[in-house]
């Protein structure tokens, strides 16, 4: 068990806690955005931030991993602009960087 044990209605309670501050940090951001003027910089700001999001994500795993993941996350992203379809892209990645980690990269 954990240090902190609560039996089954502390894993309940955690749960809920997590929902709680889930929608809380969800709904906020609606409310938040509710009262900014919605200027040409803002939008284009929110238009941005996708990909800012995304870079932020692979960038770290790219410097961890070397040239292998770099090399993955290229074919997943092609496979993503090609055929549209998050399985087939997720198994390339997982294929390319499965070869490239056994030809010792």
């Amino acid at each position: 068990m954990t240090v902190i044990d609560g039996g089954e209605w502390g894993l309940l309670a955690a749960i809920v806690a997590m929902a709680v501050a889930t929608y809380a940090m969800r709904a906020g951001g609606f409310w938040l955005m509710g009262h900014v003027p919605l200027t040409h910089r803002v939008r284009r700001m929110l238009e941005a931030l996708p990909g800012s999001v995304v870079v932020a994500t692979v960038l770290p795993i790219i410097v961890r991993d070397g040239l292998a993941a770099a090399l993955a996350i290229s074919a997943a992203g092609a496979v993503m602009l090609i055929a549209r379809n998050d399985l087939l892209a997720v198994i390339t990645g997982m294929a390319v960087v499965a070869a490239a980690r056994a030809a010792g990269w």
